[in-house]
């Protein structure tokens, strides 16, 4: 098969074999079980910290029990991974490594900040569509006390946070991946680059990526020659309400109008009149979490067909912020289709 037939424009790309999601689980915190997505998740933990000592821990539990529970409905050992594409929002992916290791299963550590699951997912589906491996995990998780610890401020702290601010989602997301048959398929990626409009407030992270997300989908469609209508969602990570509004203002100036198939999974995960979650949801967690939960049952089912899921990252970290830097934003696009068996 020639390079043309899978290179698609300027940043994407499909697949020489098929690529299939066979399985996938999600493991939330407490408050994300209390939203309006709480029936749909796996696994709910009414303590945040999930039996262990320190928030750390328990965001590695998150993965464990996740992959756990992915590898089980599919009736797959960890030997018959042959990789994992994993990461979080921790220094040097500590949730990830100790969270992991038990299984002992080839390991690529992934950042990506809140776009994380986009990039696993992509380097998941590369590595199935290119025939490198028959099964391969991609997963990502969040915790709202680690990030708040080593992104802002202490929980003792008691701050108060501003309209803008997204609430970090508890959660890990899951995902085997196979080149056997199933009735969900992933047939194209586009990859993001890091966008940079200058935002330097840290707490406002749906301005700073909202740019990354609406570069990418522009670029996406451009490379699939698609519209808006060709798709049943087109679905942002973690922009919450401000990004959103501003994706949408940004696309329509480029005669792009997402508006009528636009959702966002930091505005699905909570409800926050009553959970007083800000600008909505975000993290790691945030995407995964509810790609597993509320849209790949509709994929499965067919009562949607098609998806462009794309999370988004920003860039930042306490050393870049306390120098005054400012807060780059990423975003990586995955199409997800409903497949008749």
């Amino acid at each position: 098969m020639s390079k043309e037939t899978y290179y698609i424009g300027e940043q994407s790309l499909t697949f020489p074999k098929e690529v299939y999601l066979i399985s996938n689980a999600s493991v939330v915190g407490k408050k994300e079980g209390e939203g309006p997505l709480g029936e749909a998740f796996d696994m709910i933990c009414e303590d945040d910290k999930f039996g262990e000592d320190t928030w750390e821990m328990a965001e590695s539990t998150l993965q464990k029990e996740a992959l756990a529970l992915a590898m089980g409905k599919a009736k797959v050992k960890p030997q018959d991974v042959r990789y994992l594409f994993a990461g979080d929002l921790l220094g040097q992916n500590i949730a990830t490594s100790f969270g992991l290791m038990d299984y002992e299963i080839p390991l690529f550590g992934l950042y990506g900040a809140c776009s994380t699951a986009g990039e696993s997912l992509s380097l998941a589906a590369m590595c199935v569509g290119a025939g490198y491996a028959k099964t391969v995990a991609a997963l990502t998780s969040s915790h709202f006390a680690s990030a708040e610890k080593q992104f802002r401020f202490p929980l003792e702290y008691a701050n108060q946070r501003p309209v803008s601010a997204t609430w970090t989602v508890t959660g890990s997301g899951a995902f085997l991946l196979s080149g056997k048959k199933g009735d969900v398929r992933i047939t194209g990626i586009t990859t993001g680059k890091i966008v940079d409009m200058g935002i330097k407030d840290s707490m406002n992270m749906g301005a700073a990526m909202a740019p990354a997300a609406a570069d990418l989908i522009a670029q996406h469609l451009e490379d699939f020659g698609r519209k808006p209508k060709d798709y049943d969602k087109i679905i942002t990570g973690d922009l919450g309400y401000v990004g959103q509004e501003i994706l949408i203002n940004l696309l329509k100036k480029k005669n792009i109008d997402i508006s009528n198939v636009h959702e966002d999974c930091g505005i699905l995960i909570y409800d926050k009149e009553k959970q007083g979650t800000g600008s909505g949801g975000s993290g790691c967690g945030c995407s995964a979490v509810t790609l597993s939960a509320h849209y790949l049952p509709k994929l499965k089912d067919g009562s949607i067909k098609r998806i462009l899921f794309v999370p988004t990252g920003a860039l930042l970290s306490t050393v870049s912020f306390n120098e005054g830097q400012s807060v780059p934003g990423i975003a990586h696009g995955v199409v997800i289709e409903h497949e008749e068996v």
